[in-house]
């Protein structure tokens, strides 16, 4: 019997003790809360006694106060199992997995469930790695779900690294690795079966080894409805989840599929008002039902909270309230097979959030493992800050760029081109075909009419190559802004209503070795570097983080007239290949839905 085992055996043994023990005593009880049971979806008074880092019993633990038992009185509040976020990324928090934490735990979030996709894309194994490493030193619970495949469009964008199923067994036996993240490289069914077959392949035998050593494997099918779903699916090992349906359709079809919805409420992506209707209009079984943040900025976790906000919206869409707190304690547990948290039981760990009101999701006490974490919103628990290994914070490879490489040339007086078109708080885009008047050679910037030049400039020194579009949609009146994180293989996006803003932008991001540049007139009107992978930094905290966003959020609207809800998200997003309609890659503007570059210029 290993170490692991030798110790879970003692540590039963002693709750056992303790229970049938006269003389032995619970180190904590939480005395006379409304009892929050996700299991039977019931409310009722009642205690929970802690020994150690588990719940000893829900119920009467007068019997188990001694002398030196810390009692807690909740008379009044809800006592909840701890929150889960099962599917996230640090990368788009742009913080550390420590600093996130740190902003998460107060509001009731107790395990996170994330994919390191972003930094596989620019580092590859040892990225994620590094990732995996930081996760382990936390008091909280971080698990990781790896990419199978980057870049998810081989031959249609350029990553700085490659992923596949050659990288799984090291990854995947890793015990803070819960299997296999989101499958992208298979959301466009039929295009990957006629023109990326292989890929289909390789994808099989990463997930079949996953199952085999009892780990699960996540899904992404924006848009799929029968044959093509059922392909996807059975593509992910018969049971998937899926964090991108949009509509109520989606998700009925889904559901009744056994797929776990991970309806998602992030910070640019919101789709639970829609997603819920399944539940609300149709009456269907919420149990697959999950709740999920995917992608947040800083500035939102501080101010609005981060899995308690995200239940309090659902509450607010109708959903019972133990019922919104089933999708993010029993529900996502139950699709990850943990065993330990997501339920207030006996032998359980003692992960409890106590919240003081119960339709605002005000959270008053967390617990970690038995240990008081945090307490009216603030961080009680010591939790050092983390430094990364200077491996991970050079991977700009780019050399500065002229104007003239960003320039979108052609002849004549006009063009008819392809545009773009964002579409606000989803992922997805439209696209349709604008005339424009052409000057001396070149399409200039028309941000009167709100038609901006859109270029992706490769970064990880491979191919040298710069996709070229425009956008409508961006809001923006001066400037331009360039960024480092462009999803999903984070080479620099830009865009600007003039070219020479926007080449500065982009060598500034160049010259940072990463992050988020904003320039007006020649200078930079709001900057952040970003060193870790071009994607994260750990030279803020999280609250000095939330305060930068926040800060260049509204120099952003003051300054370069951008009126769209968080733009540098939205920005990131414009190269998600894997996602309809139309996209942007260094190979150009790509038709996600049929796997191919069109021309800008028609």
């Amino acid at each position: 019997m290993d170490t692991k085992r030798i110790k879970e055996a003692m540590e039963y043994r002693r709750l056992i003790d303790t229970l049938l023990d006269e003389r032995q005593y619970a180190d904590t009880v939480l005395q006379g809360g409304y009892i929050i049971n996700v299991i039977t979806r019931e409310i009722y008074v009642g205690d929970i006694a802690i020994k150690g880092e588990r719940i000893l019993m829900v119920g009467d633990a007068a019997d188990l106060i001694g002398p030196h038992t810390t009692t807690v009185n909740v008379q009044g509040k809800f006592v909840s199992p701890g929150f889960i976020d099962s599917h996230m990324h640090f990368e788009s928090a742009m913080l550390t997995v420590t600093e996130f934490s740190k902003l998460s735990i107060p509001t009731g979030t107790t395990t996170l469930v994330a994919d390191p996709h972003e930094i596989g894309n620019v580092l590859g194994v040892p990225g994620m790695q590094a990732m995996i490493d930081e996760a382990k030193t936390l008091p909280n619970r971080v698990l990781y779900t790896v990419p199978c495949l980057t870049p998810d469009v081989p031959g249609l964008e350029t990553a700085g690294a490659e992923i596949n199923s050659k990288d799984m067994e090291k990854l995947l036996n890793d015990p803070y690795v819960q299997g296999i993240g989101e499958i992208q490289g298979f959301s466009n069914v039929m295009p990957v079966y006629r023109h990326a077959s292989p890929l289909i392949d390789d994808l099989i035998a990463s997930v079949v080894y996953a199952k085999s050593i009892g780990k699960t494997v996540e899904g992404n099918a924006p848009g799929l409805f029968g044959k093509d779903l059922a392909a996807h699916i059975i593509g992910g090992g018969t049971h998937v989840s899926c964090h991108e349906t949009t509509t109520k359709e989606e998700t009925l079809e889904k559901l009744r599929y056994g797929v776990s919805v991970f309806i998602r409420e992030g910070s640019s992506q919101r789709n639970m008002s829609e997603c819920i209707r399944a539940i609300t209009e149709e009456g269907v079984d919420s149990r697959r039902a999950i709740l999920v943040s995917d992608d947040m900025v800083p500035e939102d976790l501080l101010k609005l909270g981060h899995m308690n906000d995200i239940v309090r919206r659902t509450i607010a869409a109708g959903i019972d309230p133990v019922e919104a707190i089933q999708m993010v304690t029993i529900n996502p547990a139950t699709h990850f097979g943990f065993t330990d948290v997501g339920m207030l039981a006996p032998g359980k760990r003692a992960d409890i959030a106590v919240i003081s009101n119960l339709e605002a999701m005000t959270i008053d006490q967390v617990y970690l493992g038995g240990i008081k974490a945090a307490e009216k919103g603030e961080l009680v628990l010591d939790i050092p800050s983390y430094t990364y290994p200077d491996s991970v914070k050079h991977s700009v490879k780019r050399t500065p760029v002229s104007i003239d490489d960003l320039r979108i040339k052609t002849t004549g007086a006009q063009a008819k081109v392809c545009v773009m078109e964002v579409v606000p708080d989803q992922n997805l885009t439209g696209g349709s075909e604008v005339t424009v008047t052409v000057t001396n050679g070149v399409i200039e910037p028309d941000p009167v009419s709100d038609i901006l030049p859109l270029l992706v400039v490769e970064r990880h020194g491979r191919s040298g190559k710069i996709g070229k579009t425009f956008i409508r949609g961006m809001k923006l009146k001066e400037g331009a802004i360039a960024e480092s994180v462009a999803h999903d293989t984070h080479n620099i996006i830009v865009t600007g209503t003039n070219y020479e803003d926007m080449v500065t932008a982009v060598n500034r991001v160049i010259a940072m070795n990463g992050g988020i540049c904003m320039i007006k007139e020649g200078k930079v009107v709001g900057d952040l570097p970003l060193r870790i992978g071009g994607l994260m930094t750990d030279e803020l905290t999280g609250k000095e983080m939330s305060d930068h966003i926040a800060k260049l959020h509204r120099l952003a609207e003051e300054e370069l007239g951008c009126t769209l809800h968080v733009p540098f998200m939205h920005l990131s997003f414009l190269s998600l290949v894997t996602s309809p309609k139309w996209k942007i890659t260094d190979y150009g503007l790509i038709d996600a839905e049929n796997f191919k570059v069109l021309p800008t210029i028609l």
